[in-house]
């Protein structure tokens, strides 16, 4: 992928994103946002210049928002995950040595389940509400299918 294409995609999507659910989250009174960028977006990696530009672009602007923000009730977030279970990480581990490499790289020895992703960007939104017994459970139950659904589309 090309330099302007992961600077498109990456960080000018979220910019136009943010552009247009910050003012209508003030106007309801508040909400959350939480964007994706990586661990790429915190710490430089060899071969991966632009992929990790972008993401350090989510960061600040994230980070800024974040600042500016939050007194208008917008409580905006980043989740930095590393090596996430895709389709694109799967066909590299069509090669033995990339997969060992990327795997040398995680300390927990394995790389990220999707579901766990969106569980932190769930936290992120909601908080201890989402983790409390009672009323919400049903709603914990709603999410934890969702979240399934969302895995069989991949």
């Amino acid at each position: 992928m090309t330099w302007s294409r992961l600077i498109d995609v990456n960080l000018k999507g979220i910019f136009l994103a943010m552009k247009y659910e910050i003012p209508a989250m003030v106007s309801a009174g508040g909400g959350a946002i939480v964007n994706t960028a990586s661990v790429a977006g915190l710490v430089g990696e060899r071969g991966i210049g632009a992929y990790a530009a972008s993401k350090h672009g989510v960061v600040g602007l994230t980070r800024t928002a974040a600042l500016d923000y939050i007194g208008q009730g917008v409580r905006i977030n980043a989740v930095c995950p590393g090596a996430t279970r895709t389709r694109i990480l799967a066909n590299w581990f069509q090669d033995p040595k990339v997969e060992s490499f990327i795997l040398s790289r995680h300390p927990i020895g394995r790389v990220a389940e999707p579901e766990e992703i969106a569980r932190a960007r769930l936290v992120s939104c909601f908080g201890r509400r989402l983790l409390h017994r009672g009323p919400g459970a049903r709603r914990r139950r709603r999410v934890d299918r969702a979240i399934a659904r969302l895995h069989h589309l991949h």
